[in-house]
């Protein structure tokens, strides 16, 4: 579903160059769960960023479902993101003047055809908001917007489904809405989850568990029934 291969990821500061990836290799399975984890600045947005296609690698590959979109224009992109990911994202980035339901039913219009009116009022509902659709971003709690986002991402029911940090600003119990969400979306829909966090008992959840460490894997864990049965570490950076 998903292959990395090489990816590095760099960015010109006058004269220096600082490097952010420095080279990942990954490969993800359909269906699978992973977490991506590590300290802050480790790289792990980065990388996510760069699978979403929100960004372009330095060097490297990079292919969804088959498709590389590590030299695609922005227009095919747009395309290949539309029909096979949706992304949730820490700061909800809902579009303030439109409402809860417009805001779900965005890119259906953009990428499908036919009316998604029903189809989103649905999501809404499966998400606890069926009463609260009407109602514009400023109106919503922050646990709100991120169940909308959710909504919004499950929209075009994506093969792909990638979550930076979604938990990362919401309460616990919100936050646990949130995430049975995205595990249910997994869990039912076979959807191949990706999911950037700091929050070790949410990675404790995860199929795999991939620790970014100064921009390499450090460690690429797969777990079985919550019992680790295998674990690679791939190089170590002291």
């Amino acid at each position: 579903m998903i292959e990395v291969r090489g990816v590095k990821r760099w960015i010109q500061n006058g004269a220096r160059r600082v490097e952010i990836l420095k080279g990942i290799d990954i490969s993800i399975p359909s269906g699978q769960f992973v977490a991506i984890v590590g300290a802050s600045g480790s790289g792990k947005s980065t990388l996510l960023g760069l699978l979403a296609g929100l960004d372009t690698p330095s060097e490297g590959e990079i292919y969804l479902d088959g498709v590389p979109i590590h030299n695609l224009d922005e227009a095919a992109l747009a395309i290949v993101r539309g029909q096979k990911l949706g992304f949730v994202f820490q700061s909800y980035q809902l579009i303030p003047t439109l409402t809860a339901l417009e805001n779900v039913l965005l890119p259906f219009e953009l990428n499908q055809p036919g009316n998604g009116v029903a189809k989103a009022r649905g999501l809404l509902e499966q998400v606890g908001l069926g009463e609260r659709m009407d109602h514009y971003p400023v109106q919503l709690s922050g646990g709100e917007q991120q169940r909308v986002a959710l909504a919004r991402a499950f929209i075009v029911d994506p093969p792909i489904v990638m979550a930076d940090e979604p938990t990362g600003n919401l309460d616990s119990v919100n936050g646990e809405k949130v995430l049975e969400l995205l595990l249910s979306r997994n869990r039912d829909a076979k959807t191949t989850l990706v999911l950037v966090t700091h929050d070790p008992q949410v990675a404790a959840l995860a199929h795999r568990k991939i620790v970014l460490r100064d921009g390499m894997v450090v460690e690429d864990v797969v777990a079985q029934s919550m019992d680790v049965v295998t674990a690679v570490v791939s190089q170590e950076v002291r």
